[in-house]
């Protein structure tokens, strides 16, 4: 794979990091992205398990945790406004926060803002072409090669391209063609950014009623606020997207109806879904990350199954003697990894978005009951071990790099 030219579509956090490790193992990275630029803000993300072990053979562990979003404390209330239950933040955000939690440091999972993430990582991977404001209109695989039709009209060929361009991919679509590869889990969510007249000083508080759960939470790194909205919803996503959120929650309580008039210009609303795909390649084009396998929002794993992916489909195409073998191998070594993962979406969005108002009195009765006996972190750490064995469902290999020219 020794100067083996590579397209990368999409510039978050897959696309990134595999641009990385493909040059560390001496390959030519190219990473297209749609956008202007690299992105600033957005939602806090957590990173588990195997996927600290990524990081810190990036050398970036330590300046992830110098970026913790630094929450420190999480309260569940009801339609008044009434604390039901209040933890620290690790419990409540369910992170492994001390022990070996998988990074090999002891110092637990890691919780950090994507855009201080996407900085820190596009800071690694120096030396790469970044081709900004562009992205593939084209792709026609042509023997030992794709020739790329770019959609400011320019044409290239690389030796290998590979999708990393998130749930709704253009490259799959265009590679695998417009199967039915998304499943929606029938609910909705949106992020924004918000003022924060509530005060939070890296806090992080939740309204549940049925059907519908706000957070709303500051960090240590922002000034304001983030909100975010879950809710039960099947129906086809709307040309207006505030308009359909704001009519979602017209009858809802607490501070709703504030937040709601206080959308920030960086609104967000998408399914939660999942990709399923029996291959993620074909010929010399591959996925990776969301494109491949997104396992959504409520799985709580986006962001380290991207990291582990990339990492490990550079390290099988450095490893092998072609791209065929090593998109196989890739497959093999994460298959099962991904179908752990994928299996905590639909279970775990169930438990952050109550059906009935039955199951939301239940639910606030055994919080507030958990919050005031003696081992709550013990017993509420029981409640999330299954998203901690699943981050650590993969025996990563040391894939050996050799020096990168400059």
């Amino acid at each position: 794979m020794k100067n083996t030219t590579v397209l990368v579509s999409g510039a978050g956090v897959a696309g990134i990091t595999l641009a990385h490790w493909l040059r560390r193992h001496g390959c030519t990275p190219t990473v297209v992205e749609r956008a202007a630029g690299p992105r600033d803000g957005g939602y806090k993300i957590d990173i588990r398990g195997a996927a600290l072990r990524v990081v810190e053979r990036m050398g970036l562990l330590d300046q992830i945790r110098a970026h913790a979003t630094g929450v420190r404390s999480g309260t569940v209330v009801d339609g008044r406004g009434r604390r039901v239950a209040s933890m620290d933040g690790d419990t409540f955000g369910g992170r492994d926060s001390g022990g070996d939690g998988g990074g090999g440091d002891g110092g637990g999972d890691a919780e950090i803002l994507r855009g201080d993430l996407h900085r820190l990582l596009l800071e690694a991977t120096e030396g790469v072409e970044f081709l900004w404001g562009e992205e593939i209109a084209g792709l026609n695989q042509a023997g030992d090669h794709v020739d790329v039709t770019f959609a400011g009209g320019a044409t290239r060929a690389f030796d290998l391209v590979v999708g990393a361009d998130g749930i709704h991919s253009t490259t799959r679509t265009m590679a695998f063609g417009p199967g039915d590869h998304v499943r929606d889990l029938g609910y909705r969510v949106s992020i924004f950014s918000v003022p924060n007249h509530l005060g939070l000083d890296r806090e992080e508080i939740t309204y549940v009623s049925p059907d519908h759960t706000v957070l709303v939470y500051s960090t240590a790194r922002e000034a304001g606020a983030k909100a975010m909205f879950l809710f039960a919803d099947d129906t086809p996503l709307p040309a207006d997207g505030r308009r359909h959120l704001v009519e979602h929650y017209r009858d809802q309580g607490w501070e709703v109806p504030a937040l709601l008039s206080e959308i920030g210009e960086d609104f967000y609303l998408d399914s939660l879904s999942q990709v399923h795909l029996d291959h993620w390649s074909t010929g010399r084009i591959a996925l990776v990350g969301d494109a491949a396998h997104c396992a959504s929002v409520a799985s709580g794993q986006g962001t380290s199954l991207a990291l582990v992916g990339a990492y490990v489909l550079a390290g099988e195409l450095a490893a092998a003697a072609d791209h065929t073998e090593g998109f196989a191998n890739y497959q093999a070594a994460l298959r099962e990894f991904v179908a752990t993962n994928q299996k905590l979406g639909p279970a775990n969005v169930r438990r952050m978005v109550l059906g009935s108002r039955g199951q939301v009195r239940v639910s606030m009765a055994l919080l507030s009951l958990l919050s005031r006996l003696p081992g709550r972190e013990r017993l509420l750490a029981k409640a999330v071990a299954p998203i901690h064995r699943a981050a650590n469902a993969i025996d990563l290999k040391d894939y050996p790099v050799g020096e990168v020219a400059q």
